[in-house]
Order: structure tokens, then sequence, then C-alpha cells
């Protein structure tokens, strides 16, 4: 109890600051609140109310604290007012904490473009650049603090943590990247940025998933998001999208030199958001059938929803081929060397249907799966993370598909047989998922907790619990409401968007 860190082999705790941060306690509050787990609920608002506190000499990193501490503190505000075997009830202290968070963390965004510093320190309330990437921040990172500054705004009426996180969104756009794809680093001195790479794993990831979800999170109020979405999905169809050579998997890839360079075949499992992402761009949040009902489908819709399906195979598939069943940190995949050629502008117009990319058909084999996943050493840890378990999530809720369940409970039983810490010490991330036993690690994420866990326990909830089209979760799986802002988007784009033929 109060301790940031979890080391479950040996059994202790550890402090990322001289006196805690309540690192594994607030990322955890909505997952005890959703799983009515009281006794420890209440232990833990005790712990937050009498002693936690941001006043600490103490540098965070401003996307980690926001996504966790700023976003387990507003989801847990959110829920303690809406479920009803909540014990604690809706009161002033997870607000209270949240509001003094935020404060300190607005001085990241104290930078001469916008973007935000990569670090602040909460005691002295002061913006930090990067140590590294000579003081670059993370695109991802800077693009990933909207939704939890938007909402706490929405609930105090103070509108500065919206505008300063929404600036962002105009200064990257304002680069005028091509066919919507970003590159991984940006300086906040000059908001541009500072390489070519464009990837949509470590760095790049969650700024395509707040693209949508801001458009959700503000009840459809706001469609320069939506736009931006179908852009940067339609970039991602055309310049990143690519097959195995085995099986034909379809499987998202890098571009190390940018658009106009040749593909790498690296796939991080952090990519496997991707699925779940484009199913909420497809159908709000509501299911396939209630999207056709209402006479909204269309061809793209379908087209949006196979290649959902196809990723979320090939996502599945880092798992279905490993000895333990457990996924690596990243997959590297067996690709034809045509495939990997640099593209001209258009694109490479891929299409098909009925199980088809490219007009190759997918192999469904195992063994022809295992040709095409080349896992190496460096890569093959498994951290505990939830990308893959949060977009079966979404699947199952919008198609119905008892597939994804399936896969879901093979998942769940795979980390319970493979990263058990023994003597009833919880779970641990592992070192190599290639052998079973795979070695353990004696370190635990606080996502394990706040995302893997609550995302498997919602794949088997009754679908009418927490439904998709009222809520929207934050990149670590924290539940805001959707709701309708007394502001409005505060910028427009000075260009206009390259979406080619993405549609609406």
């Amino acid at each position: 109890m109060g301790k940031d860190r979890y080391h479950a082999v040996s059994g202790r705790g550890s402090q990322m600051s001289p006196k805690g941060l309540g690192w594994i306690i607030v990322d955890s509050l909505d997952t005890m609140m959703i799983m009515n787990l009281t006794e420890p609920l209440a232990e833990s608002r005790k712990w937050l109310h009498r002693s936690l506190s941001y006043d600490q000499d103490q540098d965070v990193n401003t996307f980690e604290t926001t996504i966790r501490m700023l976003g387990g503190l507003l989801s847990a505000h959110y829920l303690a007012g809406r479920l009803p075997d909540v014990a604690s009830r809706r009161d002033s202290v997870y607000l209270t904490k949240a509001i003094d968070l935020a404060d300190r963390l607005l001085a990241a965004y104290e930078s001469p473009s916008g973007i935000p510093y990569a670090s602040v320190h909460l005691g002295r309330k002061v913006g930090l650049p990067s140590h590294a990437d000579g003081g670059s921040s993370s695109m991802a990172e800077a693009a990933t603090l909207q939704l939890e500054m938007k909402y706490l705004s929405h609930l105090t009426g103070d509108e500065r943590y919206w505008r300063r996180a929404e600036k962002v969104m105009q200064v990257l756009d304002d680069n005028a990247m091509e066919a919507g794809l970003l590159p991984i680093f940006v300086h906040p001195d000059t908001g541009r940025f500072t390489t070519s790479e464009i990837r949509l794993g470590s760095r790049g990831d969650s700024y395509y998933e707040y693209l949508i979800k801001q458009y959700l999170q503000t009840s459809a109020t706001e469609p320069i998001y939506l736009t931006l979405w179908h852009e940067a999905l339609a970039g991602i169809e055309r310049h990143l999208v690519t097959t195995t050579r085995n099986a034909h998997l379809t499987i998202i890839a890098e571009l190390p030199h940018g658009i106009g360079g040749p593909l790498s075949p690296k796939m991080d499992h952090l990519v496997c958001f991707l699925p779940g992402a484009i199913a909420l761009g497809a159908t709000g949040g509501h299911t396939v059938a209630h999207v056709k009902a209402q006479g909204a489908w269309t061809a793209r819709k379908e087209a949006e929803m196979a290649l959902a399906r196809d990723l979320m195979k090939t996502c599945w598939g880092m798992y279905a081929v490993t000895a333990s069943g457990l996924a690596p940190e990243i997959v590297w995949f067996d690709v034809e060397e045509e495939e990997l050629r640099p593209r001209p502008a258009g694109g490479r117009g891929d299409g098909g249907e009925d199980g088809k990319k490219g007009g190759k058909a997918k192999r469904d084999s195992l063994a022809e799966w295992k040709k095409d996943f080349v896992i190496k050493p460096l890569d093959a840890h498994n951290l505990q993370r939830p990308e893959t378990v949060e977009s079966l999530y979404v699947m199952w809720r919008v198609t119905g598909d008892p597939v994804y369940r399936e896969w879901g409970w093979k998942i769940f039983e795979a980390f319970r047989e493979g990263t058990a810490a023994g003597l009833g010490r919880g779970y641990t991330a592992v070192g190599d998922v290639r052998v079973v036993p795979p070695p353990l690690r004696d370190e635990m994420e606080s996502f394990w907790l706040a995302e893997t866990l609550k995302y498997l326990y919602l794949l088997f909830s009754p679908t009418d619990f927490l439904p998709l089209e009222e809520v929207v979760f934050n990149t670590e799986a924290h539940i805001f409401p959707r709701f309708k802002s007394q502001w409005k988007t505060g910028w427009e784009r000075n260009r206009v968007a390259g979406c080619g033929g993405c549609g609406m």
C-alpha cells in the first residue's frame, strides 16, 4: 500500500519519488470500482485522502502522469457517481486531487510552441525538456493528453486545461504532413518534427487513437477530429499496410525514413490498439447490427471493419505462435521484398473481399503463421501489455462474434499459467515467451491492473455494462463519459485536408 512499484517475485514495493505518488493505487481505482472490490477501494481512498501529496521534489513524465494518474483520478470521480455498488460514492477527494495534479502538469505546456515538454517538476511546477532526442518530445505523448484535460475542463468549468491540450493538435497539424501520418518526434521550441520516421508503435501509437476518441468524447460535436482520423486511416492503408509471405496476414509496417522510403516489417504489440480503434471509428461504439439498422452502414465502413478483423487476427497470432501462448514485445514479419519497396504517392491500392488483401487468400494454418512471425531475443519479453485484449473487447462489443471471447480466454489462461509469481504474490512480466515456463522478471507495470485485467474482465461482462456508445476509454483504460461541451473547437486547419477518397 502506497508504493509506486510492485515486485511480485520478491513480494516487495518500491517508490518513484521520496513520498510516493500513488502510482499503482491511483491507476487501479476504477478497476476496483468495476469489480466491486469495496474493501481495498475504501483502504485506497483513505490512503489517497490522508497520504498522497504532489508537492514533492520530483520530476515526472508528462504523458505517463496524465494518462495514469490524472486519468485514474478522473475516472474514479466519474464511476463513484455512476456505479450503484461503489461504496465510496461521488465525493470531492478524487476531483480535488485531480485539479491539484493538473495545475502542476500545466507547466509542461509553457513552451514557445505549446507542445508540452516531456517532463514536469511537480513541486516547482516547471516543464523540463527531454534529456534525449535533442530535447524533442514524443509526438504520441504530446498528442495523448487531450481526453483527460478536456474532461477536467468540463467538470470544473475551467477552460485552461482544454485549451492548453487542444493547442497541441493545431501545432502538429500545422506541419501539414503527408497522408495524415506524423513523424514520432516534435520539438517543443519550434513545434516542428525532428525526424521523418513514422510508426504506429512506440512514440506514434496513441496520437491516432486519440483522434477518433476526441471526436467521440465530445459527442460528435468536433468534426475536425473525425476528418483527421479518416485522413490518417486512409494514409495507414495506403502506406503502412502490407501482407506476410506465407499466411498472407495483414500487418502494419513502419517507415523508418518516412513516406517515400522502404517499409520495415516490424510491428510492436503496441500497434494492436488499432483494430479496436478502427471498429470504434466505423461504428461509434454501437454494434454493427445497430448501425446497419439505422441505414448508416456504407461500403467504406465495411472495408474498415474488414481491416479491423484482419489486424485482430494478426494480433491474436502474436500469442498463438509462441510456446507460452504469450505475445512478445515486438514481432518482425517475413514479407516479400516487393512488399517493402518504396511506394508511389498514391500508395499500393490494395483491396479485395472475402478474406483477401492484394489478391492473396489468407491461410489460417498455424504452421503457415509460424513461418511469418520472427521473434528476436531482445524482443521476446512480455510486459503484460493490454493492447490485444483491448481490441478483442471492442471487437466483441461491436460485432458479437464469439471468437474474440475465445481468443481472450486463451490469452487469460496463458497469463495465469505463464506469469504467476507464486505464493499468492500476483503476476509479473516475463523475459522470453518462446520457452516454457518463461523466465519471470521481478516487475509488474501498473497497466496490468489498470488495463489488461480490466479489459479481460469487461470482455466477459454483460454487454450493457459500461456501454461503448456512452463512454470513452483513455489510453490507460480509464473511463470517461461522453459529453457535450460548452466550448467549441478553438482552432481550424490552415490547409485543405488531403484525405483523398477516404470518405466519411
